[in-house]
């Protein structure tokens, strides 16, 4: 048990800490947005959803290829683990530049997807021109980042999301409202800042690649050179992956899409609520991470027995984490609601969605662990993918979209079938935890 709490506080705790960091640079957005108005704090939030799907995308590459990595890890084979890095790279900014080009050429339409309101529309692709230059960016520094805490990295990611959470703050501050001789620029003074942020993560990054990192480094032949048979690994493991957290990311933004349809009130309730979910879940998602990196390295290892028992506490522990963050979200949902310059009826819906969330991320956090962390630990990537996908799509975003366009229900009961695919998940989870098919050893 020593043994395994140094692990949480080593690797667990400061991946959680980075998602912490990310969630309140999103947080900042909001509040400042919040202050603002109701139409800019729904077209920030829309077009954001964009960055949403790419980064689930990026966090599907490199989780699949951390299947691969962690498992290397376990037998110290850090050629192969600095060949994985090349190649999810690659793809990582081959999804950032395809991301670029069409929030470039399509803003308008792009946003037609996520809101009828023309005010929406023409905020969130101003915002949209302005943020896409820092996709390509912003996916090298998330899959490297995410790719070092495979291999029990994880501080430096802390830390360069952590002067990205400042400056973007910051910033905001200056380019939202207009300080120290700024022009108020609104929702575009929040998209510059973002993409000011992450310029200095990128720069942050690459100093840290080429002046401190030399355990594992990034060898740019293998850029080009890639070994076919690992080639072949990282795409069987990846692509399950990859499809999961689009079709999850694709899921969300759906989400957002059908609310949006409702009306501005449910639109910009749904954006605090997105927030607030993220800030209940991430203690829960950074265990998640880091079961899968410490589950894949005792399998890597042979270690069977350990990685049975590590897979069993994380899920525990993210449990009891999240039961304590949802009770403080309970407890604190009318100081939060008070909080931000929302109608009534925006405020009613957030109070009410916040109840509904609190059961949601109780089941979550039994499903995140098991299908992100043991699951894909032991390579057994393409159940979750059928699991996620089915329960998504074809159970809570059908039964949304039913009720919201073809039953015409209120916007509470809308929301709570948008909320029912973790319930759908939870018992097909469990059992396949249980059978135990994910203990497999996936290097050559």
């Amino acid at each position: 048990m020593k043994e395994f709490l140094k692990i949480v506080f080593g690797l667990a705790f400061p991946i959680a800490l980075q998602n912490l960091i990310n969630t309140a640079v999103t947080t900042a957005d909001v509040v400042m947005l919040g202050k603002v108005g109701e139409t800019a704090l729904s077209s920030g939030s829309l077009a954001g959803q964009i960055q949403f799907v790419m980064s689930l995308m990026i966090f599907g590459m490199t989780s699949g290829a951390s299947v691969l990595t962690a498992q290397y890890w376990g037998k110290k084979e850090i050629g192969t683990i600095e060949k994985v890095f090349s190649m999810t790279l690659c793809f990582a900014v081959t999804a950032g530049v395809l991301f670029f080009a069409a929030s470039e050429l399509f803003p308008e339409q792009i946003m037609h997807i996520f809101s009828s309101e023309q005010e929406v529309i023409e905020g969130g692709a101003a915002y949209l021109r302005i943020v896409a230059f820092s996709y390509p960016l912003s996916a090298f520094c998330m899959g490297y980042l995410y790719l070092m805490r495979s291999v029990e990295r994880a501080k430096i990611g802390t830390a360069v999301f952590a002067c990205s959470l400042v400056a973007n703050v910051v910033m905001n501050m200056i380019f939202i409202f207009g300080l120290l001789g700024a022009p108020a620029m609104g929702v575009r003074g929040a998209a510059l800042a973002t993409l000011l942020s992450r310029c200095l993560e990128f720069v942050l990054v690459v100093g840290y690649m080429w002046k401190v990192n030399r355990q594992v480094c990034i060898r740019w032949t293998y850029f080009f050179r890639w070994d076919r048979l690992l080639l072949r690994d990282f795409l069987i493991l990846s692509i399950p992956v990859v499809l999961n957290e689009s079709l999850w990311g694709a899921g969300m933004s759906a989400n957002a899409a059908i609310l949006g349809q409702l009306g501005s009130p449910a639109a910009a309730a749904n954006s605090v609520v997105r927030v607030i979910r993220e800030l209940v879940m991430v203690m829960s998602i950074g265990l998640s991470a880091a079961t899968s990196v410490l589950v894949g390295k005792a399998i890597g290892e042979r270690r069977f027995d350990v990685a049975e028992t590590y897979a069993r506490r994380m899920v525990f522990l993210s449990i009891g984490v999240t039961f304590c963050a949802s009770a403080a979200m309970l407890s604190l949902r009318h100081t939060v609601a008070g909080a931000l310059t929302l109608g009534a009826e925006a405020k009613n819906y957030l109070l009410f969605m916040l109840v509904v969330l609190s059961v949601y991320s109780l089941c979550q956090s039994v499903t995140c662990p098991v299908i992100v962390g043991v699951l894909r630990a032991g390579g057994d990537t393409r159940f979750g993918l059928i699991l996620e996908g089915s329960a998504l799509w074809v159970g809570s975003i059908l039964m949304g979209w039913i009720g919201a366009f073809v039953l015409h229900l209120p916007v509470k009961a809308v929301f709570v079938l948008l909320m029912l695919d973790e319930f759908i998940k939870l018992p097909f989870a469990a059992w396949r935890y249980r059978s135990k098919v994910w203990l497999r050893d996936v290097t050559r």
